[in-house]
């Protein structure tokens, strides 16, 4: 939603348009953590995502031993994420074959996004721990950041605003359609 906002102080239009993104205060205000946190499988939506149907846990792809899905919070269009099923907080705590399976899934998944979407150029990362950035620390994830040139413009540098051009349901399915069996 957009609109002229009135100055706080004066009532006075201020002349500036608002993009509101409401939905960002659950993740900013901690609102949907679960009571024992993320620690535990059972409160981990990384643990919880593949047992949900696609259309709610976002789930693009799924593997043998690790899954990918979209950002619920994406930094940009189509950031997904590469997960093991099982719930290891380091990347040093997974095995040969889920270390092997989640670089396949991080390569599937940037062709995907250059083939749905066009990307110029991707940040891949894993935050280790809280204090590296991890907003989920208890269980590792590979994220996939697309990027193009011109995404860092005035609205997020200046702005602090994202803006998002579809919905993360619309981005799940055409991902889905084209990740390799």
């Amino acid at each position: 939603m957009t609109g002229v906002e009135r100055h706080a102080d004066s009532g006075l239009a201020d002349g500036l348009e608002r993009l509101w993104t409401p939905h960002r205060m659950t993740y900013i205000s901690g609102a949907d953590r679960p009571e024992g946190g993320y620690e535990k499988p059972t409160g981990c939506p990384f643990c919880l995502a593949p047992g949900r149907p696609a259309e709610e846990s976002l789930v693009v792809a799924r593997g043998e031993h690790v899954f990918a899905v979209l950002n619920l919070y994406p930094y940009n269009p189509g950031h997904l994420l590469v997960c093991p099923y099982r719930h290891v907080a380091d990347y040093t705590e997974l095995d040969a074959p889920e270390t092997a399976e989640l670089a396949t899934f991080t390569k599937a998944a940037m062709r995907v996004v250059r083939q749905v979407s066009s990307a110029h150029g991707f940040n891949l990362g894993m935050n280790q721990g809280g204090v590296a950035g991890a907003g989920i620390a208890a269980h590792l994830h590979q994220h996939v950041v697309p990027r193009w040139g011109g995404d860092a413009n005035f609205m997020p540098v200046i702005g602090r605003t994202k803006v998002l051009p579809q919905l993360l349901t619309d981005t799940r399915d055409l991902f889905a359609k084209v990740w390799p069996a």
